[in-house]
């Protein structure tokens, strides 16, 4: 009987053991991208400004892929509204600090990552200080923030200092992911923020910026009829992922637009395959 009982005991950590070898947390990444780009992934640093929709989907992304060092930038603290399509917002986490819930979320997807959180709103004119401090060492910079001014701040610092950068544009009011294409600024279309973008690109002379946007024709919304009045045209020029505090016109706070569920989560996973198969050096 003591024999049987010691050879059951040594089938089962075999068993554990073999467990353990083969559902590691990185065994799935490792058949696709080899031992070394696991290596090269876990060295890597990525900084992302924005973790609402896209940005929120994008670390999450970013950190079961395997990314050791992220930089998250937000000022902003999760609200009911956001729970219908950001990766961090549930009702357990309403109220608390984004970049904070996100923190945590990585730590328990993968608790080696580390994790610079900066829980602030970047204006356009402390984007280079704080470029400076933490994208020096970037392999990459994500940018998932609202505000027109910040991200062409982002965009020509980045330009300017030979920094790989990939920038989201509009989710706002958009129902096909079938058109979310990665192009450079100045060869997108029908997109209205990337109309913007555009324009004030060229005046401040940066010579590639790539984005991620929808070629989705702009239809107006809402579908059914009992839905709020849309906002102007001139307001939804200005659209990102659906965030009150981007830009508006004259200065004028701007209304809040309607987010599909799936629409930010799904351009985040996008950018964050991007910025993988970058860092990895798998182009096209």
């Amino acid at each position: 009987m003591e024999g049987l009982e010691q050879n059951a005991a040594g089938q089962s950590a075999e068993a554990h053991s073999a467990v353990d070898t083969e559902d590691a947390a990185t065994s799935r990444l490792e058949l696709v991208f080899g031992c070394e780009g696991v290596r090269r992934l876990a060295a890597s640093k990525v900084v992302v400004f924005g973790v609402g929709g896209v940005g929120s989907s994008c670390v999450e992304a970013l950190a079961r892929g395997g990314v050791g060092r992220l930089v998250i930038v937000d000022g902003d603290a999760v609200q009911r509204s956001n729970i219908n399509r950001q990766a961090l917002a549930f009702h357990s986490t309403v109220g608390g600090r984004k970049v904070e819930v996100m923190r945590a979320m990585v730590a328990d997807i993968n608790p080696d990552a580390q994790v610079t959180a900066l829980d602030r709103f970047v204006l356009p004119d402390e984007v280079a200080a704080l470029m400076d401090e933490v994208a020096a060492d970037a392999d990459y910079v994500v940018d998932a923030v609202d505000t027109v001014g910040t991200k062409l701040a982002i965009a020509q610092y980045a330009d300017q200092h030979g920094l790989r950068l990939v920038s989201s544009m509009g989710a706002a009011n958009k129902l096909r992911p079938d058109c979310f294409r990665f192009a450079d600024i100045y060869a997108t279309s029908n997109d209205p923020l990337c109309r913007v973008v555009r324009k004030e690109a060229r005046k401040r002379g940066i010579k590639r910026l790539e984005v991620l946007y929808s070629t989705e024709e702009p239809a107006r919304l809402p579908v059914f009829d009992d839905a709020p009045e849309e906002e102007t045209a001139a307001e939804a020029r200005h659209a990102g992922e659906g965030g009150a505090r981007q830009e508006a016109p004259q200065g004028r706070r701007r209304p809040t637009l309607g987010t599909a569920s799936y629409a930010p989560p799904i351009m985040g996973q996008m950018i964050a395959g991007r910025v993988i198969r970058g860092l990895l050096g798998i182009e096209g």
